[in-house]
């Protein structure tokens, strides 16, 4: 898929993906069969395991812990850092050898990134800050970017943008390149999510070249959803992400992370997508640095299936 980009064979373990100049003529070579994707979904569903305590301990170190609805106020947000900080009962913890247990993030709107580092002070976990325009990306591009550089500056750590939509129904490429380098520069030291809207987008095709795009502009994780399309995380879209993050490795020497997002409540629901990590990635992409699921009602049905567990 990524034939055109020049091999990059001493890129550190760990480091940051500093992005390709755009090729035009690389993204219209992308194509993705549909069926194909269809049939290889449910052979690894038909694989994944039930979900055991391991691997619904490692999903919880994954989980962006969110809330972006337009009646949040700071005593929520507190709330959720307090989860963030201790998703499961120290009792359970021990019993299950995950002693200082947290979440991967907490994910906030701009106006709470004060409050939410107040509330994880003393903890090593980051807050993202939606940004640039989020969740349609259709605000003028110069706010987008000032919204990006002032979260930073109010300290988010990981900045979640999305892209705009209308520019890659349109196949209007360079433009979705464009804006998502201005914003990666915009971000400085903070990781940047690209947000490509898969629900969005019409077809696999255009997801996996929405994701290449995002890629070659230099974001550090792509991500299926804002978690307010009307489709959201799909195990489907998960699989054309994983094999584009696989094949810009391959091609260029750089790890970029995933993270599945919107629509995933249930612990049932999150074996697929670490067994998509797992084939299609490797072990490396179940954990925090490389995968990731944005959710704010999954951690509670996580640690109810937990709690109901007998102790090792």
């Amino acid at each position: 898929m990524l034939k055109n980009q020049p091999v990059s064979s001493n890129a550190p373990e760990g480091a940051r993906d500093p992005g390709a100049a755009f090729d035009a003529e690389m993204i219209h070579a992308v194509s993705v069969d549909e069926g194909e994707v269809a049939r290889a979904v449910a052979a690894l569903a038909g694989r994944a395991p039930p979900p055991g305590a391991a691997r619904l301990v490692q999903a919880i170190a994954a989980i962006d812990l969110t809330t972006l609805s337009s009646d949040d106020t700071p005593e929520r947000v507190r709330a959720l850092c307090a989860k963030a900080r201790q998703p499961l009962s120290r009792e359970k913890q021990a019993a299950l050898g995950c002693e200082g247990l947290t979440t991967a993030a907490v994910c906030v709107y701009h106006a709470f990134i004060g409050t939410a580092l107040e509330a994880l002070a003393g903890t090593a976990i980051p807050v993202a800050a939606v940004s640039a325009g989020f969740p349609h990306g259709l605000s003028p591009l110069s706010a987008r970017v000032l919204e990006v550089e002032e979260s930073v500056a109010a300290g988010a750590r990981e900045i979640d943008i999305v892209i705009d939509r209308s520019k890659a129904l349109t196949g209007n490429w360079q433009g979705v390149y464009d804006e998502v380098r201005a914003f990666r520069e915009a971000c400085g030291d903070a990781h940047l999510k690209a947000i490509i809207g898969a629900g969005d987008l019409g077809n696999l095709t255009n997801v996996a070249k929405a994701s290449v795009v995002c890629m070659s502009a230099g974001a550090d994780f792509i991500k299926t959803s804002t978690g307010k399309e009307s489709v959201n995380a799909t195990p489907e879209f998960a699989l054309v992400m994983a094999r584009t993050i696989a094949d810009w490795r391959k091609t260029t020497g750089t790890k970029v992370g995933f993270k599945a997002a919107g629509g995933i409540s249930k612990a049932a629901e999150v074996p697929i997508y670490q067994a998509i990590m797992q084939d299609v990635l490797g072990e490396e992409w179940l954990q925090p640095n490389l995968f990731r699921i944005g959710a704010s009602r999954l951690l509670g049905d996580i640690v109810a299936q937990l709690e109901r567990q007998p102790s090792p």
